[in-house]
């Protein structure tokens, strides 16, 4: 059976988190992806520190792919790329603006060779503007979009959360909707275009809600105040006897009463957005009242009183959880070394087309002489290339 992307072509540039995540979703679902990656320098250094075999072997952002190294410093390297960018359909970076341009690997360069090449660029504040050179991560990304500010307790400082949201939500699941949009628009003009990706940009969109609440009426919201955000008794974290927590997401009125109801409180019915000390007042049984039973006990009997309810799961009950096991999101593997190994599944299911796991990711280079072979470079050609530090 076909698979979705099957017979598209991606050089993935990338190397950390939203890039290499965002050509996973596009290798998972049947693209050719040939990892680009460095040779020489500071960034192969820190590429090789990231990615030992090992490592590797369990790494869910580079399945699916086939790696060759390329110092793009050495005019021999770009002409190889040249040539797998005349046959490829898309390209995806993550560096600097500007960087691929020095380097002689630039959309302009490329498109001028392929006018078909969906060419997606993932920065942390776009390609033009006052910040387009600035250096960041994802903490920097969500701080200067909003969202670090009402993320924490009130009364409290923010709170670190890790790169969940600009690297890979904002980042590279918006890669690759923006590249998968292109393909689709290549479709009707049969010409490629280029895809400007900035985290910060994908980190104000994640946050429209609480923007239209802004422009409405200027409330500007604090820690502790949304109620998406910990503002609400009823939509809360709560730790329980044994020292573990449940998450409460009684939004719904019919839910709210369903949970007031199961705590014999019905009384609280009536004053599900109430704030000041009503809702402190809720806050304050909550929190009393959860103390009372284990994580597991509470959430059996919300369950049953059809409560949105769930444990707060550590990593290590998540992976041995019967929907995760039945929804496939645990995947055991054949590791040609290490024997077993596991990772994430595929999360998008499709009925016809589905997604999966056809190679762990490769160690550094490892696909080299085949992808040179395939180009036509005899052996001694590659051998030539690889002294002459072009290739690794």
């Amino acid at each position: 059976m076909a698979m979705a992307l099957e017979g598209i072509k991606v050089l993935d540039l990338t190397r950390l988190a939203p890039g290499p995540y965002c050509t996973m979703f596009l290798a998972d679902l049947g693209a050719d992806i040939i990892k680009i990656e460095p040779g020489g320098g500071r960034a192969q250094a820190f590429s090789g520190a990231l990615g030992g075999e090992e490592r590797r072997a369990y790494d869910a952002e580079n399945r699916n792919k086939k790696s060759i190294v390329l110092n793009l410093k050495a005019e021999e390297a770009r002409q190889i790329f040249y040539e797998l960018a005349k046959d490829a359909d898309v390209i995806v970076e993550e560096f600097r603006p500007g960087v691929v341009k020095r380097l002689g690997v630039d959309y302009d360069t490329i498109k001028k060779m392929n006018p078909r090449i969906v060419y997606c660029s993932v920065t942390g504040y776009g390609q033009d503007g006052p910040y387009q050179e600035l250096s960041g991560h994802d903490i920097n990304y969500i701080s200067i979009a909003g969202a670090q500010s009402i993320i924490g307790e009130r009364d409290g400082p923010p709170a670190v959360i890790g790169n969940l949201i600009a690297d890979y939500a904002a980042g590279g699941m918006q890669g690759a909707i923006g590249i998968l949009a292109a393909l689709m628009a290549r479709e009707r003009t049969g010409k490629g275009q280029y895809v400007d990706i900035s985290m910060t940009d994908g980190v104000l969109s994640l946050m429209h809600a609480e923007a239209a609440q802004y422009f409405s009426s200027g409330f500007v919201p604090t820690r502790g105040d949304i109620l998406s955000f910990g503002g609400m008794p009823f939509y809360n974290i709560y730790e329980t006897k044994d020292g573990k927590y449940v998450s409460l997401g009684a939004l719904e009125p019919w839910f709210y009463q369903n949970l007031c109801k199961a705590l014999g409180r019905e009384d609280f019915g009536p004053h599900e957005f109430d704030k000041g000390e009503k809702r402190e007042e809720i806050f304050a049984f909550f929190r009393e009242t959860f103390r009372t039973k284990t994580r597991d006990e509470w959430v059996e009997m919300l369950r049953q009183a059809d409560v949105p309810v769930a444990p707060v799961y550590s990593l290590d009950e998540v992976f041995t959880d019967p929907q995760m096991l039945h929804r496939k999101m645990v995947l055991e593997l054949d590791h040609p070394k290490m024997g077993k190994v596991k990772q994430v599944g595929v999360s998008i299911k499709l009925s016809d087309t589905p997604g999966e796991v056809r190679s762990l990711a490769p160690v550094a280079g490892q696909h080299t002489d085949e992808i040179l072979g395939g180009l036509g470079y005899s052996k001694e050609k590659i051998e030539g290339l690889r002294s002459s530090g072009a290739v690794a």
